[in-house]
């Protein structure tokens, strides 16, 4: 039986104990809307690894009203939806003022948020809330960036505290397009899910098919494909090609599609929610894009252990040194990305040793793990 002094002892080690350990960060994500794409995917992918003893993290929604963006909330995590519309409107004023209310009531450590309007709606409101470090998120290379874009990306500068990018890439493009200092801009690479591609079949004896796993928009470069397909045609009869997506350049592929006479091999397969058994029907993958930072399609396309073109944009020169990993080619170059399809389709003993290549690289690097333990180490970082 413990006498008083022992009890109060061990309530003394107790309380010590609990002291001495750090609390958690509290870090707060706002994003426009969940949905299945890159950067949403590599969010919640991050919310859902985070240790919450040491990142606690809150998950604020600009918008969040669609049953698509809804279906994909984490159980896991406080969700918040603002259901901001216009950033014009005078009632976005006052969804402007809960936010503040919810970042001081929270005690957020970290604020950081993905996409113009929600670093327009989130980093002065962090700003007024108090909150310590306030970043934005840039993962491209901002290709869709106007004079208007480039100003306010100024202006986000003296109000955030800094930025976070996926490569190197995407940090030069920001630093010349707003004069940023390198100093406030950190590189943390994306991650991939190793375990859903790495059960995925060898390449086969017989490379026939080729395809791409992307939005179909123009940056995406899906047309550049479409070109070098009719280039490859008549050498290769038997070439199929496939992607996975959709988008709205779906009715000028299409057509497209039947003026170059590739009806039977150029296939639209629309959205595909089980891309590694998508990627397990190809034997060289592609990246046919016209701008990128570090692509996701590229990181799965390694995991997955295919053959490899990618045009040499963003991080792809980052992830694959050229005819090891893979095959990299000009951008906006139809010839040659035909070129370097078909010398893969030529030799399928290097295109296998190519992807074996990609995996390892991808399983030594870039694997969700490593990438959660970069943004907690960062994140903890900030909060010393």
């Amino acid at each position: 039986m413990q006498t008083l002094n022992e009890t109060r002892t061990l309530e003394l080690s107790a309380a010590a104990a609990s002291e001495a350990m750090p609390s958690p960060v509290r870090a707060c994500f706002l994003i426009d809307d969940l949905a299945a794409a890159g950067t949403e995917t590599q969010l919640l992918a991050l919310i859902a690894r985070l240790d919450r003893a040491r990142v606690q993290p809150y998950l604020c929604l600009l918008r969040g009203q669609s049953q698509t963006s809804r279906a994909l909330e984490p159980d896991d995590c406080t969700v918040w939806r603002l259901e901001v519309g216009s950033l014009c409107r005078p009632a976005t004023l006052v969804q402007a003022m809960r936010f503040i209310h919810f970042l001081r009531r929270e005690r957020i450590d970290v604020m950081q948020a993905y996409f113009p309007d929600s670093s327009y709606f989130g980093l002065p409101a962090a700003w007024l809330a108090g909150v310590p470090h306030r970043l934005r998120t840039r993962n491209n290379l901002g290709h869709w960036l106007t004079p208007l874009h480039r100003w306010l990306g100024r202006l986000l500068n003296q109000v955030g505290t800094g930025t976070v990018v996926n490569c190197g890439a995407a940090r030069d493009a920001l630093v010349a397009a707003e004069g940023s200092s390198t100093k406030n801009v950190t590189i943390l690479a994306n991650g991939v899910d190793l375990e859903r591609f790495l059960a995925l079949p060898p390449l086969s004896s017989r490379i026939v098919t080729i395809g791409v796993a992307a939005n179909l928009r123009p940056v995406k470069g899906l047309d550049l494909l479409l070109d070098a397909a009719a280039i490859l045609k008549s050498d290769y009869p038997d070439l199929v090609c496939r992607i996975a997506g959709e988008g709205d350049m779906r009715g000028v592929l299409e057509e497209s599609v039947r003026q170059h006479g590739l009806a039977d091999r150029f296939q639209l397969l629309g959205s595909v929610a089980d891309v590694p058994a998508f990627l397990s029907g190809l034997d060289v993958a592609v990246l046919p894009s016209r701008s990128e930072g570090m692509s996701n399609a590229l990181l799965e396309y390694m995991a997955a252990g295919r053959a490899i073109v990618a045009t040499a944009v963003g991080a792809a020169a980052e992830l694959i040194d050229d005819g090891v990993q893979g095959l990299l080619v000009p951008p906006n170059d139809p010839g040659k990305l035909a070129e370097a399809i078909g010398r893969l389709l030529k030799n399928p003993g290097l295109a296998r040793r190519m992807g074996e290549a990609a995996r390892r690289r991808v399983r030594e690097r870039y694997s969700r793990e490593a990438m959660v333990e970069r943004f907690t180490e960062f994140y903890e970082r900030l909060s010393i």
